[in-house]
């Protein structure tokens, strides 16, 4: 199995996330999807994130129309709220929000209404889609964000597992122009093997830009400070290739 974190200190390193200076994953707002839960929540994993070494947050709470019907309003509202209650408790760390896009019928219709899709920085927008089956229609959206001047960025694409006998459909999205976006929980193993391997596999063949946290709540607080890498994860953050700090 494709190994970058471990639990054994042999031959690894601490893993520094100050190198990448800026998560642009994680669902830190309180309430509104399933991460933070209440304002303490939010706190509690800000801060968190700031002993990790982070110096900026894109925090990406879910707009799925079936499940989080979240909308600008929604997630400025309470973003507002968090960024008022880290002044109160003097946590300094710069937060906006972005959201993560289900590709579906509502983000096509947003798109028909000429509804500004939240990006992460520039023309970056965060999208995600089934964990159960292959998409049927993820390219034709993608291609419509494109002509309305998005850049699609594919979150966590190591966690469709079932298109890791499918990977032409990886090297299409790329192909078309999408960014990759890791997950870095991804590589400890608490996803399940099968991704990691395929975390592994994306990795290897150099098809990642960003890397995101995708942080819900305590526990994956807690894998971020317990596991260490090695260093073919440190070279990859060390290149050009990844784009966070820019962000």
């Amino acid at each position: 199995m494709f190994k970058l974190f471990s639990r054994s200190g042999a031959g690894k390193d601490k893993f520094d996330f100050s190198m990448l200076k800026v998560d642009m994953h994680s669902h830190l707002l309180p309430g509104i999807d399933d991460g933070s839960k209440d304002l303490e929540d939010s706190l509690m994993l800000i801060r968190g994130m700031k002993e990790l070494g982070y110096q900026k947050l894109v925090t990406t709470p879910h707009i799925m129309w079936d499940m989080y019907r979240n909308t600008r309003s929604i997630i400025q509202e309470k973003l507002d709220i968090v960024r008022e209650a880290l002044k109160q408790e003097n946590i300094d760390i710069e937060i906006e929000a972005a959201a993560e896009y289900f590709l579906d019928e509502h983000v096509m219709q947003l798109m028909e209404k000429k509804e500004p899709l939240l990006k992460i920085s520039g023309s970056m927008v965060l999208t995600e889609f089934s964990m159960a089956f292959a998409p049927m229609n993820v390219k034709d959206i993608i291609f419509e964000m494109q002509m309305n001047g998005y850049q699609p960025v594919i979150a966590h694409p190591e966690r469709y597992v079932y298109l890791q006998h499918q990977k032409d459909f990886f090297v299409e999205l790329k192909d078309a122009g999408c960014l990759f976006q890791l997950n870095l929980l991804s590589l400890t193993g608490g996803y399940g093997r099968a991704v990691t391997d395929l975390a592994g596999w994306l990795l290897k063949n150099d098809f990642y830009d960003l890397a995101g946290t995708d942080l819900h709540h305590i526990g994956h607080l807690e894998g971020l400070k317990k596991y260490q890498a090695n260093h073919q994860l440190k070279d990859w953050l060390n290149t050009s290739k990844v784009l966070n700090s820019k962000l």
